[in-house]
């Protein structure tokens, strides 16, 4: 772990005996956001990424931790657009404003491992987040090319043809996809199929947030 993040979980323990400590609601979640990232790219990945997170802990199992997972996707890039030198080293202190909960704090810091951060994810949830936080970046991409520009149109195969040309959304870590996949046990194709899914579920909710 970092300093910072341990210092942190330090610090949230201390509190964890002053008083109970419950996990923040969306709109506070909103709130820091907004302070911390202006981008509208920016923004709407936050947005794709809740959506994403909502509709796996649905679809696993998980629905009464709905709102918990969302909120992870919401700040999982709370420190990236200011901060992008101390990405997931800077998120513990920007989160401990709000009093976060140590688990939000781990789960945000979890998809940096390897990358930014040794912490590594550990919950399913986190997984999830691991996995899934760059594909949306190429799926939409890929999206983007199509005559409609919309994620409703895109099928499976156009994911994987632009998977493999590296060139295609550079930016957006095939490694770390690959990672994911096995971190869930899922093949790449499966891994593909869901994240889909989940984006084109939650499409309509994300285009009226990134456009409100």
């Amino acid at each position: 772990m970092t300093d910072g993040f341990s210092s942190f979980l330090s610090r949230a323990n201390w509190l964890k005996h002053e008083r109970c400590i419950m996990e923040i609601d969306r709109d506070t979640a909103v709130s820091l956001l907004k302070i911390y990232n202006q981008n509208p790219f920016h923004l709407r990945h936050a947005w794709t990424v809740e959506g994403v997170m909502r509709y796996f802990a649905k679809e696993n199992g998980y629905a009464e931790e709905e709102e918990f997972w969302g909120i992870v996707g919401l700040l999982h890039d709370i420190d990236f657009e200011k901060f992008p030198e101390e990405h997931c080293k800077k998120a513990p202190e920007l989160l401990a404003e709000v009093a976060a909960s140590e688990r939000l704090v781990h789960a945000v810091c979890s998809h940096g491992w390897n990358l930014t951060v040794d912490v590594k994810p550990e919950h399913f949830m986190e997984k999830v987040l691991y996995a899934t936080d760059e594909l949306t970046g190429l799926i939409w991409a890929c999206s983007l090319v199509l005559p409609s520009k919309s994620v409703k149109d895109l099928q499976v195969k156009s994911i994987r043809k632009k998977f493999r040309n590296e060139q295609f959304a550079a930016g957006c870590s095939r490694k770390v996809m690959e990672e994911g996949a096995a971190l869930l046990g899922w093949t790449l194709d499966e891994l593909f199929e869901k994240t889909l899914a989940a984006m084109q579920a939650t499409a309509d909710s994300v285009e009226a947030l990134s456009n409100g």
